[in-house]
């Protein structure tokens, strides 16, 4: 699906269109499509990994035109290290994808939520987490 960015991804202020493509359950690609230049990331689903809770800004709401009935993707990115589990997620800075519309837009938490969630959360550590409550 191609998106139209209504605020710009920090650091990628002349993108302007960009493809998110399904990896799979948890990991989507998201690339730039507007020119030359071609920032790509690699995105993961927050809430597969821990209890993520998010208040859009209404900035955000209104410029995406987001309601009730909004069909919204939420998404972080990651950086990929070798092996996998040592790559890191910026949860502080999430995308928001309305899916009706094709808009999309980054977001960056603030106050109490900045404090829960970190800017480079290491994935092993949610697998440690998540192994020691299987035990």
């Amino acid at each position: 699906m191609l998106f139209e960015l209504k605020l710009p991804l920090l650091g990628f202020e002349s993108v302007k269109q960009m493809k998110l493509t399904k990896i799979d359950d948890i990991f989507m690609q998201l690339e730039n499509v507007s020119d030359d230049s071609k920032p790509s990331f690699t995105l993961i689903n927050p809430f597969v990994l821990k209890p993520y809770e998010i208040e859009i800004p209404e900035s955000v709401q209104t410029l995406l035109e987001i309601n009730e009935n909004s069909n919204i993707l939420i998404f972080n990115i990651v950086v990929i290290q070798q092996p996998l589990e040592k790559s890191a997620v910026n949860f502080v800075a999430p995308l928001i994808f309305n899916t009706d519309n094709l808009t999309m837009a980054q977001t960056i938490l603030d106050g109490k939520a900045a404090h829960e969630h970190g800017m480079a959360e290491c994935i092993c550590d949610f697998m440690n987490k998540e192994e020691q409550e299987n035990k």
